[in-house]
């Protein structure tokens, strides 16, 4: 049987970056899953709120400080995020290191700070739908921030390592950067829900 070369890509990288990798692709199936997973936690918010007689049922509605605080705090941490994003494609090692360790800190503060939103929900978790549905809201981004957390420390210390001279490494910076993009984004339809559709 004969052979005939299609196409030559021995010359090609042994890796990509963005869309040429396919770690970008599972990130993207990651989030659209988890998407959809918030996307669920919201319609059943809404549906336990439509059968509820009053809402938030038979507590005042949550506390705004520590929502609000963390809302701002990943707001904000979108900036040095999208940098670190860039400097990982310019493949400029210094300033990603800085930029891991400073996206670490961002990770690491909310987490404090969703302590003290629990304790401001005014209600507990199994005193009835309305407390639950909140919990579980709250619940479901936590695991999404610490999972992150954990990716970028892990990130960060594989940056600061003999493995910093992999250029895949940068890549999986891109990647975890793009997340952290998806946890602060799907976070604001869940802050409504929890702090102001119960003051509407």
């Amino acid at each position: 049987m004969k052979e005939r070369v299609v196409l030559d890509v021995s010359r090609l990288p042994p890796h990509g970056m963005g869309r040429a990798s396919p770690t970008w692709w599972g990130t993207c199936a990651f989030m659209l899953i988890e998407g959809s997973g918030f996307a669920l936690a919201i319609a059943v918010y809404f549906y336990l709120m439509s059968l509820a007689p009053h809402w938030p049922i038979d507590a005042p509605a949550s506390g705004l400080v520590p929502g609000t605080t963390l809302t701002a705090i990943l707001l904000v941490s979108i900036v040095p995020n999208i940098l670190v994003s860039r400097w990982a494609r310019q493949r400029d090692l210094h300033k990603v290191r800085i930029g891991l360790i400073v996206m670490s800190v961002l990770g690491a503060v909310p987490l404090i700070l969703r302590g003290f939103e629990f304790v401001v929900l005014n209600i507990r978790w199994d005193a009835n739908a309305y407390g639950s549905i909140i919990w579980t809201m709250l619940g479901l981004h936590t695991t999404h921030i610490v999972t992150d957390l954990i990716d970028t420390l892990v990130l960060t210390g594989l940056m600061f390592s003999r493995h910093a001279d992999n250029p895949r490494r940068f890549g999986d910076v891109e990647d975890n950067a793009m997340y952290w993009n998806f946890v602060v984004v799907a976070w604001i339809p869940l802050y409504a829900c929890i702090y102001w559709v119960p003051r509407l």
